[in-house]
């Protein structure tokens, strides 16, 4: 019991800690404005990521489409993590860093906006993606970690959880990623 309590309180300091650190702040003001801009337009957002992150790119992708706090219009989101013979059709013919620069230049537009997440900064699979999405005009918003690594060189706007440790990255992206959902949705709808 101990420990689980040790473990909790620890989350809840990080999460505490990124609620205090302005910079993170000011970028997730940044990536929510954006967003809004993009889908009043009538853009679309796409996201990656691997692994855990791929779970957290399909999280948000069906908290925009479906809903968060309330019911209200869908929003075009699309997680590139998603269609397993896409993945492999690409893996098998280009290899496994193209699965998702491929899909970015089928489907991404100007104006629309990807979220590259890489608790790394440094996925060759991500970095392809926001070079392709750079060569269409499409706005670029990194997830790392505090490191960086070379994903935040590439991107627009980049989210850097305050941590170097892969799981605590990701409860503060999954935190951040619920954020966005939630101002987006809410400055979209007014509610």
């Amino acid at each position: 019991m101990e420990r689980i309590k040790q473990e909790l309180a620890r989350s809840s300091q990080l999460l505490a800690n990124a609620a205090h650190d302005e910079g993170l702040l000011r970028s997730v003001r940044l990536v929510v404005d954006l967003c809004v801009a993009a889908l009043r337009n009538g853009s679309k957002i796409l996201l990656c990521g691997n692994g855990g992150s791929a779970a957290d790119a399909q999280h948000w992708a069906g908290e925009l489409v479906s809903r968060f706090y309330f019911d209200r219009p869908a929003l075009p989101a699309i997680a590139l993590t998603t269609d397993s013979s896409i993945l492999t059709a690409i893996g098998n013919d280009y290899g496994y860093d193209q699965v998702f620069s491929r899909q970015v230049q089928a489907i991404g537009t100007k104006g629309d906006i990807l979220f590259a997440i890489s608790t790394s900064g440094g996925s060759r699979n991500i970095i392809a993606a926001v070079r392709e999405a750079k060569a269409k005009a499409i706005s670029t918003i990194g997830f790392t970690g505090s490191k960086g690594g070379e994903l935040v060189e590439l991107v627009d706007l980049c989210i850097k959880a305050p941590s170097a440790s892969t799981p605590d990255i990701q409860l503060v992206h999954e935190a951040v990623g619920h954020t966005i959902c939630m101002l987006v949705e809410k400055e979209l709808f007014q509610q």
